[in-house]
């Protein structure tokens, strides 16, 4: 059985059994039989299925949020959001269908017609992640659907709901049976499952140890693989920055979810001349966050999603300090913040380098070290200091010096007075360890397609 423990209260919340063997076999041969049909299905005829999922989804808004809350323990106040931002990815992903998957003119030539098509790669496997477990798994599931491929969606024992709450909407949207299914697996099934033949596609989202293990499972076979893995993401307060505006971001950027986001900001690196009234700011509106029952409409952070997830977060801060960081949030400044539960103070450290945990570790928790730099040139250097690369972030009045110092971050995403934020028109991508491949935009179609040429030749 997979059982969802809720942060909440630590509670039992759901539970299902895991898929048999002969279950896996016979989900994975529906859904290369349906994805025969579903890719001669007209593009107009895709989209109007799934607009009708998107419609349906958001009259189920309030419960989704709720049941939202009660698996991973985001305050009530903030899960509404998440529906509204899968449905925006979901509607962009379906819109742009059209023109991303068109054929490619590739010019005349007397005597003959020339084009390359979009071909669906077959059955897409997606393995989703728990901190934003719509957002995550809307990503692939609605372009690989629009593309003509079948899906098979393993979501996060945490978050199964989730995946359960697809199927339900789209099967009612009129998907045809066996084109989206939803597997509850062991990590040694969902290996199996990889290295099918009936699977031609993996789309990942998790640890960095998981996309390792997700690539040692395809290697055996010519098959895909999109991996969007960890983070420890940087953010640099320039000289020039708006102060109060980068304090409220910047913190929002950390904290955050509890700061379970593969983007959220960790490593925060402020010009010396903005240095003090930064950290005054930032350690202001920290201690302003409301820690507690995520049900409560006055909480603003809610727990981490299990104990053992605090626990390690604690080690990771108590490391840290021992290397000679400066904590300057006692948990005692917030009374639910207590030893062997999910719930845990925000933090902050300073005096920090990267020798130290909280600079160069993903550490998925309410915690950030923020440190001195005198110069662009020191800020480029640290930024890239990791194995990591997903987003990164300035703030700063100056657009050309963000673009200038922009060209030179090692990232997948490079913001200017934002951050923590999926455009749906721009392509999810990370480099170096954080992973591989690409997700949303017209870009994300091209890893869920194969091109196909076609050389025609008119006249003999």
């Amino acid at each position: 059985m997979l059982q969802i423990i809720s942060p909440v209260d630590n509670r039992l919340y759901a539970e299902r059994p895991l898929a048999t063997t002969a279950q896996i076999d016979a989900v994975l041969a529906q859904a290369r039989a349906a994805q025969r049909g579903w890719r001669a299905t007209s593009l107009a005829e895709r989209a109007a299925v799934l607009n009708h999922f998107c419609d349906l989804f958001e009259t189920q808004r309030d419960e989704i949020a709720l049941e939202l809350t009660w698996q991973m323990g985001r305050p009530l106040r903030y899960s509404p959001n998440e529906v509204r931002g899968t449905l925006e990815r979901a509607r962009h992903m379906i819109a742009i269908a059209p023109a991303a998957l068109d054929d490619i003119d590739c010019g005349p030539k007397e005597n003959f017609r020339r084009f390359l098509r979009r071909e669906p790669l077959g059955v897409i496997l997606t393995i989703a992640a728990w901190n934003y477990p719509y957002l995550i798994a809307v990503n692939s599931v609605i372009p690989a659907l629009m593309a003509g491929n079948a899906v098979i969606l393993k979501h996060s024992a945490q978050t199964l709901l989730c995946a359960e709450r697809f199927a339900q909407c789209l099967q009612r949207a009129g998907l045809p049976d066996g084109v989206f299914q939803v597997l509850h697996m062991s990590h040694e099934d969902t290996e199996c499952v990889i290295r099918d033949p009936r699977v031609d596609f993996v789309a990942f989202t998790g640890s960095v140890a998981g996309g390792h293990a997700v690539q040692r499972a395809a290697s055996d076979r010519f098959v895909g693989t999109g991996l969007e893995l960890g983070g420890c993401d940087p953010v640099y307060v320039r000289h020039d920055a708006d102060i109060a505006h980068a304090i409220e971001n910047v913190v929002d950027g950390a904290y955050f979810n509890s700061g379970q986001s593969c983007c959220g900001l960790q490593r925060i690196y402020v010009h010396e001349k903005v240095y003090g009234p930064f950290v005054e700011g930032y350690v202001e509106l920290t201690r302003k966050y409301a820690l507690g029952n995520p049900l409560d409409a006055q909480t603003t952070l809610g727990p981490v999603v299990r104990t053992a997830a605090a626990d390690a977060i604690r080690k990771q801060i108590a490391a840290s300090v021992s290397a000679g960081a400066t904590p300057i949030i006692e948990e005692s400044e917030f009374a639910a913040s207590k030893a062997g539960t999910p719930y845990l103070a925000p933090q902050i450290l300073l005096d920090v380098d990267h020798s130290m945990p909280v600079m160069k570790e993903e550490i998925f928790g309410p915690v950030a070290g923020i440190m001195r730099v005198d110069s662009d040139e020191d800020a480029v250097a640290l930024m890239n200091d990791t194995v990591y690369g997903l987003t990164a972030a300035i703030w700063t009045a100056d657009e050309e010096a963000a673009l200038s110092i922009g060209n030179r971050i090692e990232t997948g995403t490079w913001f200017m007075n934002r951050c923590d934020y999926l455009d749906p028109a721009l392509a999810w991508v990370g480099v170096k360890d954080s992973g591989r491949g690409a997700t949303l935009s017209v870009v994300g179609y091209e890893h869920l397609t194969r091109p196909k040429s076609f050389h025609l030749r008119t006249k003999t």
